[in-house]
Formats: C-alpha cells, structure tokens, sequence
C-alpha cells in the first residue's frame, strides 16, 4: 500500500493562490457595497430642493456634510489599493511555472508516442553523447534519459509506467499544502502559535461578545430595552398623560445618557449653560424628586428639547448636544406609541388594568410633530412657513381674513392673499407661496365591510370588520391650480348668466328644438311611471267617491282623464305594443325573463364580491411580498437637524369613550396612493356606534384629518344544529348497502316489465 506524503511549500509559489482567492473574496463584495455613489447624483438632488428647503436646518447640514466630508476619498483609496494588490498577486500567479506534470518517456528522448526501439535505441545513444557527465553534459539531463530508456525497453517499467504512470511503480501520495514551510519551522513556532492564540481566543470571542452584548440591549427599532420598560412603567402609572409629562417621560430615556449610550455626552460647560436656559425657560419642574426626572442627563435632555420648541438660540458648545437630543425624539415617540398600543390590547385581552387613555397616545403623535417643526403647542401652524414671525399673525388672524391654518390661508383668493401678506416682499412671498405648495393635501377614502363572510355589508356582533382607506396624496399646488380654474369657470358662467338675462325674449331656434327634443325624451322614460300614478289617482278618486261623492272627486276623476288622453297622444305606439303582450302566453314569457334576469342579476353581485374578495387576497400577499421603499417626500422643517421623510398615522377610534378602536398603523410609503386595511372586532352588543377614521401627520401641525365612521352592528346568525348538509351515513358499507338494493330492486322491475 503506498504511503502518504504531506509536503508544504518551500518556495512559496503555491501560497500565492491562496493569497489571490483570499484578497479577490474580499475586494469584490468590498467594492459592490461601499464603492460611494456617484456624488453627482445627490449634489444634482439638493440642487432640486434649494428652491424650497433652501432655508432648513438639516439642508444647510447635508450641504456643509458633503462638502467637507473626506469619507468618500478615502473609501476609493482603500478599493483602489486593494485592486492594486489583487492584481499583482494576478501577476505573479501567472508567471509562475507548473511544478507537476504528467511523466512521458517519449518526449523526454523527443520522440513520437509509438516509436519503434530501433529509433528509441538511436535516439539514446545521440542524446547520451550530447548530456553524458563524462563528456561534459548535464548529469540530470542523462538521468533523466537513461531512466526514460530504461522505461520503453524493460517490460516489468513499461508496465509500471503504463499503470501507474511511473517506471519505478506506485509512490507514496504526496498532499500539498498552499502555506510556506516556515510557517511549520521549529525556530517560528512560538511566534505562529501566539498570533493563532490572540487570534482565535482573544480578538474572536471580543468580536463576538461585544456583538452579542450589543444585541440584547437594542430593541428591533433599535431603541434600548431599558428605555421601553421605562416608557411601559410611566404609561402604565399615568394613563392620562398630559403634554407635560409626556416631555420629562420621553427625556427621561436611557438614550440620553451617557452610562447607557456613547453619543451622549456631558461637558463641563453644562452647568453654566443649562442652569441659564432653565431661567429663560421658566417652570419646567427642576425641583421634582421622582428618578429619573431629577437626574443631570434627564434635566438637560428636557432643557435642551423645551429650548428647541421654544425657538430659542443656544450656544456652540451645547448646540451639537441639542440636535442630538432632536435627532433622537421621533424615533423615541415612536416606540412611545407602540408601548402605549401594547398596553392597550393587553387591557383588552386580559383585563385587570387600565389601559392608556387616547389622548396620551395622540400626545406623542402631537408631540412629534412639534418638535420635528420647532414649535410649542399653542403657536399657530402658519409659523412653520418661512418669514413667518408671532407679529406677523395679526394681519391674518383679523376680522377681513381670519385665517388661523394652512387650509384657510390656500381658500384664500389669490388677490386677499397677496393684499393680506403685504409685509413680504416679491422674492419672499414667491418662496412662501412656494413651501406651501409643497405641503401635503391629502385625500382620505374608507369603505366598511365584513371580509370572508357571505354578506359583507352586514355587520354582525363579534364578526372582524375590515375598514380599507385610500389615502390619495397630492399638494396644495394642485389645490391652487384647482381653485384657479373653478374661480374661472364661475366667471365664465356669471358671464353667460348674464348674456342670458339681457336676452331672454329673443329665443333662439336651436334652443327650442333642444327644448322640444328634452321633453320628448323624458316623457318616452317616463311612460310606465306616469301610468303607475295614474293608477293610484283613479283608486283614490273611487274611494273618495265612494266615500264623499263630492265635487272634488270629479275634478280629480276629469284630471286623470285628461291625463289618460295626453299620455295616450304622446305615445300610442308603445301602448298598443303593451296592450298587445296581454296575452297569458306572452305574460309567462316576460315573468321567465324577469326572473332569468333577476338571477343573472344575484349572479353578477356574486362575482363582484368574489372578485373584490380575490383582488384582497392578492393584495395581500403582494403587500407581503414586496417591500416598498420608505423614502416618500422630504419634510419642510426649518430647525430640524436632519433629513426627515413624510410619514402619517392612520387609525381607528372611539373619541366618546377616548379610546383606540384599531392599533395606529404607521403609513410609511405614500407617494401618490396608499391602501391601508384597517381590522377591529365588532362590539358585543347591538345597535349604532359612531367612530372617527383619524389621519395624523409625523411632520406637520394643522395637516391632521378626522373622518366619521357609522357602525350598525346586527345580531349573529344562529348557527344550525340540523342541517341538511350534516346527514351523512354512519359508515360507506351502509351507503354501498342501499346503492346495491337499489340496483336489485330497479333490476326486478325490469324483469317485470319485460315480462
């Protein structure tokens, strides 16, 4: 049996290929996913929206960033290196010779497979000449010869080489290994085994550990368990949480301090900073005692967000502190509103506690959208437009105008508008006009209904009803646009209105023919009606005959037969068609069609529902299936540190009892339409329920939209206990029983028959 060999490489030369496989692993995927994108690109991008958010916070920060930023150099300089080096290991791998190679006798002596050993002897003694030692040659070149001779003229060689493919028979199995041999040289061996032991029992487990670490502290949004236990506690203890407690909560969190999160910090400059801000401020509780309202992070998270609602200026040194804090807020809100969902159906499903009340979850919605627009609660929506300051509301809010929102300010007529914002010059009132345009107007469609259930339109108690909405986004440009053209139209109609007015005498031809033919039409729509009313005065005038026998009768009687006469002189043909169907045969045939008719009608109902339903299920799975892109339409936010895409919350709920009906659904991919299923367990009891479909808005103040909803729910249908359907037989033997004595029996009277 032969032996095993393993052998590694002394030159270094299989080593390169190993090398060259290790950096090309690494080089492309590096290169596909970090190689930065075309900056073009996104400098042509902010070129697009300077026109509206030239002026914003986070635009002015995205620009500087971009400029300044040396990350993307340096992300190309360490690509190109690695293709460098990816490269030149290419290079060397290619020049580098085949070490094996298959042993063949015959092009050792340069002859041709076959050769006869005449030629093989001559061959030999030429070459022998030419490489003997003695005579000055190559000693291994005439080795080489003689054992090639050796293997064509001996049997027992030949046989081995054919075999085994080697004169001398089978060798031992040689392993080579793609690492240089000194890697394995005794004198190397504390220095190889230390770098394999920091590598594999120090760097390996640190990695990991610290992943690991990292992992079980973050939520799925990436929020700190911690801080949702701590909103979970306070949401629980106040379930009527007011705007002012909703502040310290949310500054309360771990995010902001600096044990629990690296990115926030305390500087030494905090304590002539912040105690300053909270005499600017006013009350915002400072001596409060309950953890962790009081503590130094918390205060100064609280400060600083108050400071940004306020519109306050703050100083360099705490400035980068504060849109730290902002940056942070929504997403914290966020998982606030989740919270706030979870204890809600706990509340429902389990009982025993309080759930949070709606106003506490709207809060948070509310509170979001004034920080990511810089405003307090009470300030007026229109200060989220440029140019806009607190002396300025009172040309709007006067008794010409009054206009207190962004809706009221686009009713407006273009004139009242330039006349009311006489205070902005040409340039700032186009650029007013410009990010109101851009503001979102969106239009909210719902349609109630009982999904998988024969009537989808009957709402029973108990039964999940399925509330869809189509939120259908355009803005208020369009509404502009709209308004012109309505605002010309009604010109134009005033216009005509008077024309006609000035010129009611002189009548027209085309006009009277019009007229003429107008009334024919309607009088061939209305045969069978007018005759149905003609039916039912006659009745009535006979019963008061019957009853009174008095004057107005006849008259009564004398008007429906000049009506009988009108009605006989305007369409005589149709009628003497209808008289003519009076026949029983004919009668039966128009009954056959009414109920084919009737029947194709159920029919078509059916296929409609089964088509919405399957247009639904398809829905659904598409929705499942794709994953749409979050990237929608940037915010205008003039002091929001960061680029913030429009999002909304969408849900259902009881503003009498103040409580959620459906769980928010954060919309989070409307561009142009968005379709949204809303699901809720139908109330126990019977009777009319008045709910709201609310649309709040992430981003903007005075853009929330409430719509109605009327619930009228019907007693479940009993279920059958005795249904036709459920008669089935005990056993099949019973079934083939009764088949086969069928069969006798019609058997048996065949017989007879044909007897």
């Amino acid at each position: 049996m032969a032996g095993q060999q393993f052998q590694y490489d002394d030159s270094g030369n299989t080593f390169f290929y190993f090398l060259t496989s290790f950096v090309g692993l690494i080089v492309i995927p590096a290169t596909y996913y970090l190689w930065p994108r075309d900056q073009n690109a996104e400098q042509l991008r902010l070129k697009s929206l300077r026109r509206v958010h030239g002026r914003c916070l986070w635009y002015r920060l995205r620009l500087m960033k971009s400029q300044q930023s040396i990350v993307p150099t340096l992300k190309k300089a360490a690509l190109l290196f690695g293709w460098a080096v990816f490269l030149f290991l290419a290079y060397k791998v290619s020049k580098l010779d085949r070490e094996y190679q298959e042993y063949n006798p015959y092009e050792v002596l340069n002859l041709e497979a076959g050769a006869s050993v005449a030629e093989i002897k001559k061959q030999y003694r030429v070459l022998s000449l030419k490489y003997h030692p003695d005579k000055g040659g190559d000693e291994a070149m005439f080795m080489m010869i003689a054992k090639a001779y050796y293997a064509l003229t001996n049997e027992e060689s030949r046989q081995n080489w054919e075999q085994y493919g080697n004169p001398d028979g089978p060798r031992a199995t040689s392993f080579g290994i793609a690492l240089p041999a000194w890697i394995v040289d005794q004198k190397n061996s504390m220095l190889v085994l230390l770098v394999y032991g920091l590598a594999f029992m120090v760097i390996l487990p640190v990695v990991v550990g610290t992943w690991w670490y990292r992992s079980i502290r973050y939520s799925g949004d990436q929020i700190l368990i911690n801080t949702t236990q701590l909103f979970m506690h306070f949401m629980y203890k106040t379930p009527n949480m007011n705007m002012k407690r909703l502040t310290m909560v949310l500054t309360a969190a771990f995010e902001f301090d600096p044990r629990s999160n690296k990115e926030a910090t305390i500087r030494p400059t905090d304590n002539v900073e912040v105690p300053q801000l909270i005499r600017e401020l006013g009350n915002i509780n400072v001596k409060k005692k309950e953890p962790p309202f009081c503590y130094p992070y918390s205060l100064k998270a609280r400060v600083l967000l108050l400071a940004h609602l306020a519109r306050m200026e703050v100083s360099e040194d705490i400035e980068e502190d504060q849109r730290f804090v902002v940056r942070k807020s929504p997403a914290l809100l966020q998982e606030m509103v989740n919270v706030g969902c979870q204890l809600t159906m706990m509340a429902n499903s389990r009982g025993g506690f309080h759930a949070p009340r709606l106003v506490s979850i709207e809060n948070c919605m509310k509170l979001t959208q004034m920080i990511v627009q810089g405003l307090q609660e009470s300030k007026s929506p229109l200060l989220q437009l440029p140019h806009f300051e607190e002396e300025h509301l009172r040309y709007c809010i006067s008794k010409k105008y009054k206009v207190r929102s962004l809706q009221d300010l686009v009713s407006l007529k273009e004139s009242d508008r330039r006349s009311m914002l006489r205070f902005l010059g040409e340039e700032k009132y186009d650029e007013v006009m410009a990010v109101l345009g851009s503001f979102p107007h969106i239009t909210m469609e719902t349609k109630l209904q009982v999904l998988d259930d024969e009537d989808s339109n009957n709402i029973t108690a108990g039964s999940i009803v399925t509330v869809t909405v189509t939120l259908t986004r355009k803005t208020m440009a369009d509404v502009f646009e709209k308004e012109q053209d309505i605002q010309c139209t009604g010109e134009d109609t005033n216009v005509e209105e008077a024309q006609g007015d000035a010129g009611k005498n002189k009548t027209k031809v085309w006009q009277s023919k019009n007229k003429g033919a107008k009334k024919a039409a309607k009088s061939k729509k209305k045969k069978l009606t007018k005759k149905r009313a003609i039916g039912q005065q006659q009745q009535k005038t006979d019963k008061q005959k019957q009853a009174n026998g008095n004057v107005a009768g006849n008259e009564a009687v004398a008007a429906t037969k000049e009506e009988d006469d009108d009605v006989s002189d305007k369409g005589s043909d149709s009628d003497e068609g209808e008289a003519n169907k009076d026949s029983p045969s004919e009668r039966d045939e128009e009954s056959d069609k009414q109920s084919d008719t009737e029947v194709d009608d159920m029919g078509g109902d059916d296929e409609e529902e089964w088509a919405a339903l399957q247009q639904s299920i398809q829905r659904r799975e598409r929705a499942l299936l794709e994953t749409k892109s979050k990237i929608t339409h940037p915010v205008y936010s003039l002091y929001f540190p960061e680029e913030k895409q429009e999002w909304w919350w969408l849900y259902i709920a009881d503003r009498k009892e103040q409580t959620l009906v459906s769980m928010p659904y954060h919309v989070c991919t409307l561009k142009d339409t968005e379709e949204v299923e809303l699901k809720f367990p139908a109330p126990s009891k019977t009777g009319n329920y008045q709910y709201s479909v609310i649309l709040r808005s992430d981003s903007y103040m005075g853009l929330d939209q409430i719509k109605p909803l009327k619930l009228e729910v019907h007693e479940a249908k009993q279920m059958l206990d005795n249904h036709p359907q459920w008669d089935i037989p005990e056993t099949e033997e019973e079934e083939e029983d009764q088949e086969d004595s069928d069969g006798i029996e019609e058997s048996e009277d065949e017989d007879e028959d044909n007897d």
